[in-house]
């Protein structure tokens, strides 16, 4: 038997799965996702699942079917281990980011944590910009997110590293550990009570899965070594994978991301770039571009370097994305609900045939 509060259940989950009108339901929450087939955490244990079909012809794109930390309902099949996924509880909170391509198309990476961990390895330099864009989308998905500074034990320069990051953290918590001697492992834990859910987020070979096996005190992830040559590690960990720690907690561990595009972000960027925010609600006009503009705040933080030329670039890059995003959304909208109405359509005239 597993103990539905251990796995993250609470008060909002249960209101929302009483609220369905299906019968022979119970509660699950997602483990590990392949495609469309599912492990999941039941009150009676482990249990394989498939989506049920109805799922597939209402969803409308991929952040409609089931992720990793999801809280489903299922139903159980006579005399078969495999249950039948019949719908997804709402989402307290998503990480999600745009789909690899030029499709404009949301994939959510991991639903219903608590805390992101945005992990990068000490073996090569810190990437303050990749790091801006994990910070926008945390915040964008409502979790609280902590940046963990991963392979502690190959830099000599650990304390200089963490002031230079702190302009770039905007106060998010900052932890150097190292997986490999389990070292500063302690605090990491003490962001995941019990019931909580935390989620790996970071490129591949910083050691992810090597964290999450330290924690777990056994070799259950699988793991590689990073390539001399340029430092980048090998794809091991190839699904999403929810596992519960010997303290509680859950931590899902995710497979590298090489690409990180905006998925929304509007109100992330604002929480992420705060001093840019801070600074633009002085400038003289209220439609200030920051540009040339008399009485503007932000480029007299420029002048005299009070405000870094690189984040600035950043934060105007994000926003430029952010906005082409929103115009590719609005207009694949568009075409989904015209074909929406003309399939609709469609069957209404094969229906008025037949009668």
């Amino acid at each position: 038997m597993i103990n539905l509060l251990a796995l993250g259940w609470n008060d909002r989950f249960a209101a929302h799965f009483s609220s369905l009108s299906l019968d022979g339901i119970i509660p699950a929450r997602v483990a590990v996702q392949q495609k469309h087939r599912y492990m999941l955490y039941t009150a009676i244990g482990e249990r394989p699942a498939e989506i049920a079909g109805r799922i597939h012809f209402q969803a409308q794109g991929a952040e409609d079917f089931p992720v990793v930390g999801d809280w489903v309902a299922v139903r159980e099949r006579s005399g078969e281990e495999m249950m039948t996924i019949l719908a997804i509880l709402p989402r307290a909170t998503r990480f999600a980011r745009k789909v690899i391509g030029s499709r404009s198309q949301e994939q959510v990476v991991a639903a219903n944590i608590d805390t992101v961990f945005i992990v990068h390895g000490l073996d090569t330099l810190v990437n303050s910009r990749r790091l801006e864009r994990y910070l926008v989308l945390t915040a964008e998905s409502g979790a609280q997110g902590v940046i963990v500074l991963n392979k502690a034990d190959l830099a000599n320069n650990i304390g200089t590293i963490v002031d230079e990051l702190r302009p770039v953290a905007r106060g998010t918590p900052i932890l150097p550990v190292s997986a490999v001697r389990g070292t500063g492992l302690d605090a990491l834990l003490a962001c995941l009570p019990p019931g909580s859910t935390g989620a790996m987020l970071g490129p591949s070979g910083v050691g992810k899965s090597t964290i999450v096996n330290r924690l777990l005190g056994e070799e259950r992830l699988a793991t590689g070594e990073v390539r001399l040559r340029d430092g980048k590690g090998r794809h091991t960990t190839s699904h999403r994978e929810l596992v519960v720690l010997p303290d509680g907690g859950l931590l899902i561990d995710t497979p590298g991301m090489r690409e990180l595009q905006m998925w929304g972000g509007e109100e992330g960027v604002q929480e992420a770039f705060d001093d840019i925010d801070v600074l633009a609600a002085a400038c003289k006009f209220r439609d200030c571009r920051h540009g040339e503009e008399p009485g503007c705040a932000v480029r007299s933080a420029l002048d005299d370097g009070r405000l870094d030329a690189a984040r600035f670039a950043s934060f105007q890059k994000l926003q430029k994305e952010i906005a082409f995003q929103l115009r590719l959304v609005d207009k694949t909208a568009s075409v989904k609900e015209k074909q929406r109405v003309k399939r609709l359509t469609s069957q209404h005239k094969r229906g008025y045939r037949k009668s």
